[in-house]
């Protein structure tokens, strides 16, 4: 079915968020080839967005370029994701020891807080949304750190996270979200040994529910 037509100001910028939406939700599967052509009629737009829309994902890593051939949607390894989860660990554990050691202000902390107990208490929110919570936290986290590169080197590995998962380990939800509380907690209390254990708990946790997951499926 044809999508519904961008018309905006900053077409873009829609098309880059459109195409990205695609390929994280699996609705663009690994080695899908994005053709300039198709996906311009697809989205009702130019050739030109499209094009720059590629050009700025084959940035971010969500899709490979091969010389002489048409971009595809990029491929995630089990080794690949594992080494990602390792060096998101040695990175998280760095930021979130960070982030305790500072006197930050405790306000966007707090409000994420909420939002987490909302969510345990009430019904579970979307999986865009809750993939969306996740990675405002863990940029919080990083930006509290105070270093930018950290910032971008958490925001790229938490993007091919995503690709791999889809978030779709429903069991990691509850835990997952208790795991972000304790994060959350340890850097409001300013115990930077607390912080950095707490986030190396979260991710071998997710690690674990990865490696589960794919048990299940072989």
């Amino acid at each position: 079915m044809k999508a519904e037509p961008i018309t905006a100001p900053t077409l873009g910028q829609s098309v880059h968020d459109r195409l990205r939406a695609m390929i994280l939700s699996g609705e663009l599967p690994s080695g899908t080839p994005l053709q300039e052509t198709v996906f311009a009629e697809r989205l009702g737009v130019s050739r030109t967005p499209v094009r720059e829309a590629v050009a700025r994902l084959a940035g971010d890593g969500l899709v490979t370029r091969i010389a002489g051939g048409v971009p595809t949607v990029s491929r995630i390894t089990v080794t690949e994701i594992m080494e990602i989860l390792h060096v998101r660990r040695l990175l998280e554990c760095e930021t979130a020891r960070q982030a305790a050691s500072v006197n930050c202000p405790p306000e966007p902390f707090l409000a994420l807080r909420s939002v987490l107990v909302g969510y345990l208490a009430g019904a579970r929110p979307s999986v865009a949304d809750y993939t969306r919570f996740d990675e405002d936290l863990h940029i919080l986290i990083a930006r509290t750190a105070g270093s930018a590169l950290l910032v971008t080197l958490v925001q790229s590995l938490k993007l091919k996270t995503r690709m791999f998962d889809k978030g779709s380990i429903p069991e990691r939800f509850e835990p997952g979200c208790n795991e972000h509380i304790e994060i959350i907690d340890a850097i409001l209390a300013r115990d930077p040994d607390r912080a950095e254990a707490a986030m190396r708990r979260h991710i071998e946790n997710a690690r674990a529910a990865i490696l589960s997951h794919l048990y299940r499926l072989s």
